[in-house]
């Protein structure tokens, strides 16, 4: 019997290599990408999925929800709460799912923002009976840096321009139509990547 997993997914060099590791721990892996429905940046996720071989679904989540995060974003002038939030809900909305037996994400060891400590990571499993899994725990910058310069053709660029599938696009979206500049709330100058090619 093969051993599903549910990886979220955004298209980035984190969940890309996740996902290839766990292919090659024998897990069969499902890629998942979440929406709120405010854009279709979904289809760059589903794009680096078909380049990379793997199943990929995309899967609507409720709207309140990054209303939710929008509004944390305004309240504290920074994202790291609203992304942190949207991430967890993200992970819980999937392993809702009564066919879920293993739910994954690209986080690594040096991340603040999406991470769950190890006590919201138990919670998880616990409340959810669910293995949550991790394949870039250990890894730091330098060594996840090597495997995805090895493995992948990557697209850089600030994170304002970059198409990407990932729900921080979404979130920016959502604070534009409330009137808010993106700008005014998430670090100037973030980079982020999306993976466009195999090696």
């Amino acid at each position: 019997m093969p051993r599903e997993v549910y990886h979220l997914f955004s298209g980035g060099k984190d969940s890309s290599l996740a996902a290839l590791i766990l292919k090659k721990l024998g897990y069969e892996v499902k890629l998942v990408t979440v929406t709120f429905g405010v854009l279709d940046n979904w289809k760059y996720a589903k794009e680096t999925a078909e380049i990379l071989g793997f199943e990929h679904e995309v899967v609507k989540m409720p709207i309140e929800i990054l209303e939710e995060a929008a509004e944390m974003c305004i309240k504290d002038g920074r994202p790291g709460r609203a992304i942190q939030f949207i991430h967890e809900k993200a992970l819980e909305f999937i392993a809702s799912r009564e066919y879920v037996e293993r739910v994954s994400d690209g986080t690594r060891r040096d991340d603040r923002v999406p991470f769950l400590d190890i006590r919201k990571a138990r919670s998880l499993e616990d409340r959810f009976n669910v293995a949550y899994i991790r394949p870039l725990l250990g890894l730091g910058f330098k060594t996840i840096r090597e495997l995805v310069d090895d493995m992948f053709v990557v697209k850089e660029e600030e994170s304002e321009k970059l198409e990407k599938g990932d729900y921080e696009t979404e979130l920016r979206e959502i604070l534009r139509k409330k009137g808010i500049n993106p700008r005014s709330i998430f670090p100037p100058r973030h980079i982020q990547s999306r993976v466009i090619g195999l090696r």
